[in-house]
């Protein structure tokens, strides 16, 4: 039972109905350092007491680990979550510390019933490509995609890190439900092409890492200083050296808007994408990723801050100061391909 009325949305045209807010589960098995598996598991729990439904994992995520890991709770709730989680990037035998980007049709079959063995359910709510393979044409990835829905392996498919290009095809096999991007204060690159495809299509937008991966909530300053030999931010390059300076002074802005709501900068910055929905008229769905029932709390009450067109015009000039890209090779990105 729920202790709050989280509002809700539809992702897609005839897509689910789910929680204003989604969870973001890869830290709580691999990318962000150590995590404490009981807090997790609270965390879950916490996250459905909130209003949040959505369920975000990949298999990519610890290898599989982070599917295995949220079975248990998926189980005991099936009836109220929607199941989101990935194939594309697999590993190669040799080498456990690579991806390699697969969009093949076997490798999604074999990908499909790995998914659904590791997550132990029928099927999974939504199903999507998680980084585009440009060798294999999409039309064909899609297609194979579409065949798990008609098979009742799949319900919906999304796509992550497409272009507007790429969605405007996939969507033309089959109707897609939701596309995955990052896009947060400091990551607006997919407002250019992909986000009015989107409107136009009537997809859904799934913002991952809105709060910057933790960078705009203030927790950390410098990754190579702040953060453990193993934190996967440390490969990125917008939070380490020069750039990490230069970025933590545009976090002021946020600040003085947080002040004015008396609230922290992570709901500052998660409010911004929550009012994307109505900028751009299409429904969003952040996905917040934290493995602490605290900030669950916190997130979640960034639902109820509305922020004035003043502070959206001063928040908006942040993206455009911005040093250094979101990832070290941005041609798995949408925007690297645009």
């Amino acid at each position: 039972m729920t202790d709050t009325t989280m509002p809700t949305t539809r992702l897609g045209e005839g897509g689910p109905e789910v929680g204003a807010q989604g969870l973001g589960c890869m830290g709580m098995s691999f990318a962000y350092g150590p995590a404490d598996a009981d807090e997790s598991r609270a965390t879950l729990e916490r996250a459905l007491e909130r209003g949040v439904t959505l369920y975000d994992t990949a298999d990519a995520y610890g290898a599989g680990e982070n599917e295995r890991f949220l079975s248990p709770f998926f189980r005991a709730h099936r009836d109220e979550v929607v199941i989101a989680t990935k194939f594309a990037l697999a590993i190669p035998p040799d080498d456990p510390t690579r991806r390699v980007v697969r969009n093949d049709p076997p490798y999604i079959r074999q990908a499909v019933e790995a998914s659904l063995k590791r997550l132990d359910v029928d099927v999974i709510d939504l199903y999507y490509m998680h980084r585009r393979d440009v060798n294999v044409p999409i039309e064909e990835t899609v297609g194979v995609m579409s065949d798990l829905v008609r098979e009742g392996k799949v319900k919906y498919l999304g796509l992550s890190e497409v272009t507007a290009g790429e969605l405007r095809t996939a969507h033309s096999v089959h109707p897609v439900t939701a596309v995955q991007s990052e896009w947060s204060l400091f990551s607006r690159d997919i407002e250019a092409n992909v986000v009015p495809a989107a409107r136009d299509l009537g997809v859904a937008l799934v913002p991952y890492s809105p709060l910057g991966r933790g960078f705009l909530t203030g927790s950390f300053v410098n990754a190579d200083q702040d953060l453990t030999a193993d934190d996967f931010r440390r490969q990125q390059p917008r939070f380490t050296g020069d750039n990490a300076a230069a970025n933590a002074a545009l976090l002021e802005p946020i600040r003085e808007v947080a002040a004015a709501h008396e609230a922290t900068l992570g709901q500052i910055a998660l409010a911004w994408v929550q009012q994307r929905a109505s900028v751009h008229d299409l429904p969003v769905v952040p996905i917040p990723g934290t493995r602490r029932p605290a900030r669950v709390e916190e997130n979640t009450a960034a639902l109820r801050i509305t922020l004035t067109p003043e502070q959206l015009a001063l928040l908006d000039a942040v993206a455009a100061k911005v040093s250094g890209t979101r990832y070290a090779d941005m041609t798995f990105t949408s925007a690297g391909r645009e």
